[in-house]
């Protein structure tokens, strides 16, 4: 089969749960014999293109900053643009040459881009909805005039006709309301590990947070809420791993709450440090607002190490917590609830850390990257049966 893989990002240039299943799914569908391109923007250096094994990578685009220098590091307008303008050019032009084209939802104008090539290249459109953003969200991120747009342009791509994917329940009742034409399936599994029951390390004083450092995130929050926990568990540390704008928030964060030597913010440091400091750690603390699945968590729980998550409209990542056996979920991220969640997870001991290596070992399954990908591969084949 011919399948054309469209995203603007291409891991490791960019780093996310979105790049990394492309990556995934380019590499299982080109080990499977099937002839695969992917079209991205330009992330590499010019004369060193990417050689991803069996896949043809064609930049569309040419390389360009995806998000704002600014505390809200959000994505810019122009790339996204670009971008869909880049697959409409290539897809006019070379649709015919596909069976399949798998794309994500988001940038928008790549998925109207195909659709509007498609009746030339009379291909299948797969679309995965990583995410689908409510109306407030959608507000609160560009406005009320920008915002009123962005979830128009939403509604109108919910309402081409595709093969959809979501990778949440949360999502997939989102995509019907915004008008899905069709059916949308459930992919529960980015995950890649082991698949047996972990034996979990015994747990150090110390709370772990691991992302980009972007408000929805909310790593800010991280420090304060150990200042709480440390009045039931005194010798509490904490680390938050990784880079972006809420950096500097959160080492101010860090010093007013006297947290200086207690809590650490390294930045980016290389994936074997964030999985050994994550195995011996009480707990993960994920204080997002907004996730589209939450891959630390199974993350966590693959090493029997439980997730401190918050409530709220826009967290998927709840979906991966059973509260009080592989984490707890915190009715919000003030510093009292978070603080109290890390004191649940500390009095559980023992006993919560080999309930969510039982957890684990039930679930791992359905929320491995395979249990996905299989189940990409076998819509195909009914597609391409029913054609």
């Amino acid at each position: 089969m011919r399948i054309c893989i469209a995203y603007d990002c291409l891991y490791p240039w960019t780093v996310g749960g979105a790049e990394r299943w492309y990556r995934h799914l380019a590499e299982r569908l080109a080990a499977d014999g099937h002839e695969v391109t992917y079209i991205t923007l330009r992330q590499w250096d010019a004369g060193a293109p990417p050689a991803i094994e069996g896949v043809r990578v064609v930049p569309v685009g040419p390389r360009m900053a995806l998000y704002t220098g600014d505390a809200a590091g959000r994505r810019r307008i122009a790339p996204p643009v670009v971008y869909g303008l880049g697959c409409l050019v290539h897809l006019v032009r070379h649709g015919s040459d596909y069976d399949v084209v798998h794309l994500a939802s988001f940038p928008y104008f790549s998925l109207l881009a195909a659709a509007a090539a498609r009746p030339l290249g009379r291909y299948r459109v797969v679309v995965d909805w990583h995410e689908v953003w409510s109306g407030a969200y959608w507000r609160e991120y560009l406005g009320r005039a920008g915002g009123a747009v962005g979830h128009g342009i939403q509604r109108l791509c919910a309402r081409v006709r595709q093969r959809a994917f979501c990778f949440s329940r949360l999502h997939a009742a989102r995509l019907r309301a915004e008008g899905l034409r069709g059916e949308v399936q459930v992919l529960e599994g980015e995950f890649v590990g082991s698949l047996e029951r972990p034996d979990p390390a015994p747990a150090r004083p110390q709370v772990v947070f691991a992302g980009r450092l972007i408000p929805e995130k909310r790593a800010p929050a991280v420090p304060p809420a150990v200042r709480v926990a440390r009045e039931q568990i005194p010798d509490l540390t904490g680390i938050v791993f990784g880079d972006g704008p809420d950096r500097t928030a959160v080492r101010r964060a860090i010093a007013d709450h006297g947290l200086v030597g207690l809590v650490d913010a390294p930045g980016f440091v290389a994936r074997e440090e964030v999985d050994a400091a994550m195995a011996s750690a009480l707990c993960l603390v994920l204080p997002s607002s907004r996730e589209g699945y939450g891959l630390v968590v199974v993350e966590a729980s693959s090493l029997g190490v439980p997730a401190v998550v918050v409530a709220g409209p826009d967290n998927a990542a709840v979906e991966l917590v059973q509260d009080g056996v592989n984490g707890v979920v915190a009715a919000s991220a003030s510093p009292g609830d978070l603080g109290a969640a890390i004191a649940r997870v500390a009095e559980g001991g023992e006993a919560m850390r080999q309930a969510t290596a039982d957890w684990y070992a039930a679930n791992a399954r359905r929320l491995s990257l395979e249990s996905s990908l299989e189940a990409v591969l076998g819509s195909y084949r009914a597609d391409s049966a029913r054609r």
